[in-house]
C-alpha cells in the first residue's frame, strides 16, 4: 500500500504531537518515508522506557490484541518447577523467564561476571575446542542452572569474566586529538567447574584445548518484518555482494557457495535462507529465536520442542551421581518408574520411550504457545526520529558516503509474507499471526555475515550484521547503550572503532571516518542513535 505525502505527513504529525514529541517534520519524501521504520503496518511512534514492547499496527488491525498481551505474559513471567501456568522450569535452564536475557525487550547488557539471575545479563556461554567446534557434552547454549537434586553442568560461580583494554594501531586516538577507549572481556572457566566430561563428537579432548566466549542476546523487536523479507531478495543481496567483490573475507562458505546457497545456508526443508542470530543459525521465525528459546532457555517443552534440552554425555553422568540418585524419586513421588534409578534418571532426562506418557505432555499447550507467537511476530519496531534535525541529516550522508551503508543495507522491501513452519505446528501464512505484506521497512542491515577481526573475535568470526534500527532508544528501554556481539561497545564510537582492523571488511569505512572533523564524526553518531 502507498501512501501521499500529504497523508504520510499528516499520519505522522498527529502520532508525533500524540506523543508530545518535538521532533522537526523531514520535508524529503524519502527521508520522511524512513521515519515509518517497520512500514505502516510495523512501526509504533512510542519513544518512551516501552518503545520495545508495542504490537504493530497489523497486529491491532488483525483483532489479535488480547493474544498478543496473553502471549507477552508468557515472555514476562518467571517460570517455576511445578506451578502452572507457567510451570516445566528445568531439570536444565540457562535463565528462569525470558525477559532476564532481554531487559526492556533489547540487547542484553555488559556484565563483570556471570550470573544467570542478574537482571540485564543476556550472556550466553560459547564453548569450544580450538578449531570452534561446540563441546557436544554441552547444550550449545550451555547451562548453569539445574533444578535439584540434578546439577548444573557449569558451576556459574566459577566463572570469571575480565574486561582488558585494547589498543589499535592508532592508539586509540583520531587525528585531531580525541580519543576513545576500547575494551574486550575475556572468560575463564576452571576445570573444576565442569559437571560433564569435556568432548567434541564423543571424544574426550583436554582441558587446554577448551575455548570460551560470550555472545549477547539482541533485541527481538521488529522479528516478524524481518520474516517478511522475500526469500528471493535476500538470495539477490548475496549475489550482488559476490559479484561487487568489495569483502576482503569474501562470503561465508557455510552458508553462500558458486554462486547459490550452500546447504547450511537453508534452514531445515525448507528453502527459506537464514537471517537470524549472530551466527545465522536460524531461518524462518516459526522456528526460529523465539519458538527455540522459550524451549531451550528455560527448557520448557512445548508442540514443536519436545524432550529436554540436553545431552546424553549430561544424563549419563546425573544418572551415575549417588546425590542424584539419593533424591531423584522424591522429584517424581507421584509416578511408578521402574525402581532401577539409574536407568530412570537417564531416561527421564532424554526422555526416550521408556518413561511413563504423563512426563511426555508439552508444558506449555497449543494455544499458549500460538499466542505466544503472535507477540513474537508481532513486535513494533519504533519509528526513527529526529529525521528532520540538520546534524541527523549530515550524519545520514556521510552514513552512506563512508559506505557503511552497504553492509548495513537501509531499506528492503516485505513481499506477500507467505511464511512457513518447518515444524508444522502453523500452516503457511496461518491466519492465528500477524502478517506484513508490501512493506517498506528500514532495518539497516544486510543479513550477511562479515568478518571483522576483533581481539578474542566471536566464534568462527563470521557475524551477522546487525540492524541498527531501535538502538538509539537502548538506553532509555534497557538501562545500557551496549552494542556487538558481546557488549564490549559502550557507545557507537567504540562500534565504529572496533570495525577497524586491516582484515576487517569495514577497514575502508573505518579509515575514513577516522578523517572527519569532530562535528562530522558526531553527525554519524546523531544518526545511528536517530534510526
Amino acid at each position: 500500500m502507498k501512501r501521499t505525502f500529504g497523508i504520510i505527513s499528516m499520519g505522522l504529525l498527529l502520532a508525533m504531537t500524540a506523543c508530545g514529541g518535538k521532533d522537526p517534520i523531514p520535508t524529503d519524501p524519502q527521508v520522511l518515508e524512513e521515519t515509518y521504520a517497520g512500514g505502516e503496518l510495523g512501526t509504533t511512534f512510542n519513544s518512551t522506557q516501552t518503545a520495545y514492547e508495542d504490537p504493530t499496527p497489523a497486529v491491532e488491525n488483525a483483532g489479535l490484541t488480547s493474544r498478543f498481551k496473553y502471549g507477552e505474559y508468557f515472555f514476562e513471567r518467571t517460570y517455576t518447577q511445578n506451578n502452572e501456568p507457567f510451570d516445566g522450569l528445568g531439570p536444565l535452564y540457562i535463565r528462569s523467564s525470558c525477559i532476564a536475557c532481554h531487559p526492556g525487550y533489547g540487547h542484553g547488557m555488559r556484565m563483570n561476571r556471570y550470573r544467570a539471575d542478574d537482571w540485564g545479563n543476556g550472556y550466553l556461554l560459547v564453548v569450544t575446542d580450538r578449531n570452534d567446534t561446540y563441546l557436544s557434552s554441552l547444550t550449545g547454549m550451555p547451562q548453569t542452572k539445574a533444578v535439584p537434586p540434578f546439577k548444573a553442568p557449569i558451576d556459574e560461580s566459577k566463572i570469571e569474566i575480565n574486561w582488558l583494554s585494547y589498543v589499535d594501531e592508532w592508539g586509540n586516538r583520531f587525528p585531531d586529538g580525541e580519543s576513545y577507549n576500547l575494551t574486550y572481556p575475556e572468560v575463564y572457566i576452571p576445570e573444576d567447574a565442569y559437571y560433564v566430561p569435556l568432548q567434541v563428537g564423543g571424544n574426550e579432548i583436554p582441558y587446554s584445548d577448551v575455548v570460551v566466549r560470550l555472545e549477547s542476546t539482541i533485541g527481538i523487536y521488529g522479528t516478524g518484518l524481518i520474516d517478511a523479507i522475500p526469500d528471493d531478495s535476500l538470495k539477490a543481496q548475496y549475489q550482488k555482494e559476490e559479484n561487487d567483490g568489495y569483502m576482503k573475507n569474501g562470503l561465508n562458505p557455510a552458508m553462500w557457495a558458486g554462486g547459490d546457497w550452500a546447504p547450511t545456508g537453508l534452514y531445515g526443508n525448507t528453502s527459506h535462507p537464514k537471517r537470524y542470530t549472530y551466527a545465522l543459525t536460524r531461518g524462518p521465525l516459526q522456528d526460529a529465536p523465539g519458538a527455540n528459546a522459550i524451549w531451550n532457555i528455560t527448557n520448557v517443552t512445548h508442540p514443536t520442542k519436545m524432550g529436554h534440552y540436553m545431552t546424553a554425555a549430561y544424563a549419563a553422568t546425573a544418572s551415575n551421581d549417588p546425590e542424584v540418585q539419593a533424591s531423584f524419586y522424591q522429584y517424581f513421588p507421584q509416578y511408578n518408574l521402574t525402581g532401577d534409578v539409574q536407568a530412570d534418571i537417564y531416561n527421564y532426562l532424554i526422555m526416550n520411550d521408556q518413561i511413563p506418557a504423563e512426563l511426555k505432555q508439552p508444558e506449555m499447550s497449543g494455544e499458549e504457545y500460538s499466542d505466544f507467537m503472535v507477540w513474537h511476530r508481532g513486535l513494533a519496531v519504533p519509528a526513527a526520529r529526529n529525521l528532520g534535525d540538520e546534524e541527523v541529516q549530515r550524519g545520514r550522508q556521510l552514513f552512506r558516503e563512508l559506505g557503511c551503508a552497504y553492509c548495513h543495507r537501509p531499506s528492503w522491501q516485505t513481499g506477500d509474507d507467505d511464511f512457513t513452519d518447518p515444524a508444522g505446528f502453523f500452516a503457511d501464512s496461518d491466519p492465528r499471526l500477524p502478517r506484513y505484506p508490501n512493506q517498506k521497512i528500514w532495518p539497516y542491515s544486510d543479513y550477511i555475515q562479515h568478518k571483522l577481526h576483533m581481539e578474542n573475535d566471536i566464534r568462527t568470526g563470521w557475524c551477522r550484521t546487525t540492524p541498527l534500527w531501535g538502538r538509539g532508544l537502548s538506553a532509555i528501554c534497557t538501562g545500557s547503550s551496549d552494542r556487538l556481539h558481546d557488549c564490549r561497545a559502550r557507545t557507537v564510537i567504540e562500534a565504529i572503532m572496533w570495525h577497524g582492523n586491516a582484515e576487517s571488511d569495514a577497514r575502508r569505512s573505518v579509515e575514513q571516518f577516522r578523517e572527519l572533523e569532530k562535528a562530522d564524526r558526531d553527525a554519524v553518531v546523531k544518526f545511528i542513535e536517530a534510526i
